[in-house]
């Protein structure tokens, strides 16, 4: 049986952005915690993209993101973090992802670890040393 449908064309698309919205609106706003997706437009459809299922875990000792991104190779997945962001792209022969995360705390990008095992990718980083300086008066 041949599958001609049109992944954009996804019926529950608007069912699962609701969803995110309503998490999203729970959480207070809080943008520490929201995800921000897709390209210009802010969808996870442009250019055929689909959303990553992403989670993260804020501990004394890591900042762990978790995401769900079936049908890419490793080689295909790019990471980069400012020490406030994280951004995942990933492109795959049918799907693609453009994700951007804030994280919930500053952290040392280079600290950063990532692993990607069935589709789950997992990246840890510690959490960036305050550094506050005394200013004399």
């Amino acid at each position: 049986m041949r599958d001609d449908r049109d992944d954009r064309d996804d019926p529950f698309d608007e069912f699962f952005e609701e969803i995110e919205r309503m998490m999203n609106e729970m959480m207070g706003g809080n943008a520490d915690f929201r995800v921000q997706q897709g390209g210009p437009s802010g969808t996870g459809a442009d250019r055929g993209g689909h959303d990553a299922h992403l989670d993260v875990h804020e501990t004394d000792e890591e900042v762990r993101v978790v995401a769900d991104i079936p049908g890419v190779e490793k080689e295909d997945i790019d990471l980069r973090c400012d020490g406030e962001t994280l951004t995942l792209r990933a492109s795959g022969e049918t799907r693609e992802y453009e994700e951007r995360v804030s994280l919930p705390t500053a952290v040392d990008e280079h600290s950063a670890s990532a692993t990607y095992n069935n589709g789950i990718l997992e990246v840890t980083f510690d959490p960036a040393e305050e550094t506050s300086t005394s200013i004399d008066i």
